[in-house]
């Protein structure tokens, strides 16, 4: 199955941190916090502005982005895990 946002929502699927830490200490998955850091799946064409015109988006899909750790929406399509979010919660791209 195939999923689009509307507007300037976008699909992000999380990127998992490393189980273990430098120092060797493997860390349960109940101790985990959820990453804040997902690549785009999917995404809108952009949201509207009070003059009617389209906004475009600033990011792309692909991008791998950094979120705020508790915006958005989670979702499971097809057994996976993903999160739907506004533009607005997107802190940054990462490089």
């Amino acid at each position: 199955m195939s999923l689009r946002p509307l507007s300037d929502r976008i699909l992000v699927e999380r990127v998992e941190e490393d189980a273990k830490t430098k120092g060797g200490i493997i860390i349960p998955d109940t101790a985990k916090e959820k990453p804040a850091e997902g690549k785009i799946v999917s995404m809108g064409n952009g949201r509207m502005g009070e003059d009617g015109k389209l906004i475009p988006m600033d990011v792309k899909v692909g991008d791998r982005i950094l979120f705020s750790k508790y915006g958005g929406t989670d979702v499971k399509i097809d057994g996976s895990d993903y999160l739907i979010l506004r533009q607005d919660d997107v802190l940054g791209v990462i490089e």
